[in-house]
């Protein structure tokens, strides 16, 4: 029977070779792939994810992004064999998935499916519904007090990247914004980006809170070409809240920072809306309709 160092060992055959070459030859198939981060409906995808799933694909979309499975070990309440049937069904591809750290140090507290406790397990079960990444989704406030910690936290991420990158998975880190709040006089996520192996750990970025931080995405691209993988397509409102809206409703230019695309090296996106005013499907159907007008 295999186990799972075995089905590791196994998967690092395969991405020997699956690694010689660009994780995406090209983006020009994928950047027109219009992707949902599940996050965004949460509360229908807890109720009803047969349903919620099957929603999103009379929609149009095609790639989805997790939002669960860390404390589970399950993808919405389903075993991974039975989730990537569900996801089949619907003509719908999990490009990736959002994981916790699970603290700086492994403790019995540390929850199951976290990159500190049962990260072996989250790649194999990754692997089963078909993800290409594996991204670490947000820092506890007790992860990222001092500089200290974000040097703790990078080389646990370069850790678990090179655990994914022996299966054939890329792993990657997304963005908030208070990686961008000064400790110490210097910025954190430049902290992340400088201690991480540029080839283990990606970036995710969230290009509102990116903005939300008084950062400029394309600043970024240009200073760390490739490194970008997945964005996620969140707009803001033109409030002094500058809160979420649909795509498109907002104020930032998503135009210009498409253009970018190839410079930061985006290989797939997700939308996301953190809250929507009324009911998240209409919210994600026009943020859908504009995208695809945008990227014709």
């Amino acid at each position: 029977m295999t186990n799972r160092r075995t089905f590791i060992q196994q998967l690092s055959l395969i991405a020997a070779s699956m690694l010689a070459q660009p994780l995406l030859a090209s983006t020009e198939k994928h950047d027109r792939s219009i992707g949902l981060q599940l996050y965004t409906i949460r509360d229908a995808m807890a109720k009803d994810p047969a349903g919620s799933l099957a929603h999103v694909s009379r929609i149009g979309y095609r790639e989805l992004e997790a939002a669960t499975y860390t404390g589970t070990q399950k993808f919405y309440g389903y075993t991974p064999s039975a989730y990537k049937q569900l996801l089949d069904q619907y003509h719908l591809h999990q490009v990736s998935g959002h994981y916790i750290l699970g603290g700086l140090e492994k403790t019995a507290r540390s929850p199951l499916g976290s990159i500190q406790n049962g990260w072996e397990k989250a790649i194999e079960d990754a692997h089963k519904v078909g993800q290409q990444y594996m991204v670490c989704a947000f820092l506890m406030p007790n992860e990222r007090k001092t500089l200290d910690d974000y040097k703790k936290v990078a080389a646990l991420l370069n850790k678990a990247g090179e655990q994914c990158h022996q299966a054939g998975i890329q792993f990657c880190y997304h963005n908030h914004n208070f990686e961008f709040q000064p400790i110490e006089r210097q910025i954190p996520y430049e902290l992340l980006l400088k201690e991480t192996d540029p080839q283990l750990v990606k970036m995710e970025m969230d290009i509102y809170w990116v903005k939300k931080a008084g950062q400029d995405p394309l600043r970024l691209f240009a200073a760390h070409p490739g490194r970008f993988v997945l964005w996620h397509v969140k707009d803001m409102d033109n409030t002094p809240r500058h809160f979420f809206t649909e795509v498109g409703h907002g104020i930032i230019d998503f135009k210009t920072i498409f253009a970018h695309a190839k410079e930061a090296g985006m290989q797939h996106f997700f939308v996301e809306q953190d809250q929507c005013p009324g009911d998240p499907f209409v919210s994600i159907t026009e943020s859908y309709d504009y995208l695809k007008k945008l990227l014709a």
